[in-house]
């Protein structure tokens, strides 16, 4: 059973930085794909970040330069390093795995995710 477990959100000022972390169990990454998605109120979910085979990564433009994705298989973890936040950042953060190896084009839909945690809040202040 894939367990997919979020931490580290919190609130923090404009220009500041967070990293949010997932913890995993019973997934085997190898060429699948992981990612972070987040959903503000009132918003679809939409892809922050992806990385597949745990070095091939794609961000969203909107956080490109800002936003840093890493895999650690030895610890079992994903990670987002989060810099120079913005307000329209704010939102909740979720960990993703899916099944099955995705097109560097699909990595950053929701709909080709299989596994989910329960998210993470990031509030950022202006």
């Amino acid at each position: 059973q894939v367990q997919l477990v979020e931490s580290g959100g919190g609130s923090v000022q404009t220009g500041g930085s967070l990293s949010v972390s997932c913890g995993i169990s019973g997934y085997t990454a190898s060429s699948k794909s992981m990612g972070w998605f987040r959903q503000a109120p009132g918003k679809e979910r939409e892809g922050v970040a992806a990385i597949a085979s745990g070095v091939d990564t794609r961000y969203a433009d909107s956080v490109k330069g800002r936003f840093t994705i890493s895999q650690d298989n030895a610890k079992n973890t994903l990670s987002l390093q989060m810099n120079n936040l913005k307000p329209e950042d704010s939102a909740m953060y979720y960990c993703a795995a899916s099944s099955t190896s995705l097109s560097w084009w699909s990595r950053l839909s929701p709909r080709y995710y299989a596994y989910w945690g329960q998210g993470t809040q990031v509030i950022v202040s202006s």
